[in-house]
């Protein structure tokens, strides 16, 4: 579990890789790095969802199926992501990725079990969309 009162950069990234947000999933979010493979784009998605950055979920979202905006519900806690499955990787153009995200809503648990899609689009990843599996 993490420490809410921790500094964002120095707490375990929440997508699950167990490393400093800083060195994983922050460097994304931050526009330092681009995500490699459709798995890490996913990852760093959790943790702007995790960590409430509405503008990078936009960012990395493909033009055709962009929202207007992305509202982070703040009764909303995601806490965990477990990667089941996943294709496409550096030297390819499209790939999935199934995932179950775990969250709390008003004290109480909830999963999401998707399989997303995911397209280079200019040179790096975005999501398309996906079907929710359960």
């Amino acid at each position: 579990m993490t420490d809410p009162d921790a500094d964002v950069s120095e707490r375990r990234c929440p997508c699950g890789r167990g490393r400093p947000f800083a060195s994983c999933c922050g460097r994304l979010i931050a526009g330092e790095t681009d995500a490699a493979t459709p798995e890490d784009l996913m990852r760093s998605r959790f943790s702007a969802f995790a960590v409430g950055d509405a503008a990078y979920l936009l960012a990395t979202w493909a033009p055709e199926t962009r929202p207007s905006r992305v509202r982070i519900d703040p009764d909303m806690r995601w806490t965990s992501l477990d990667v089941l499955a996943s294709t496409g990787g550096v030297l390819t153009s499209d790939g999935t990725v199934e995932f179950v995200a775990r969250f709390t809503r008003n004290g109480e648990a909830g999963a999401r079990h998707e399989r997303s899609r995911f397209r280079r689009h200019d040179g790096r990843w975005v999501y398309i969309d996906g079907d929710h599996l359960s």
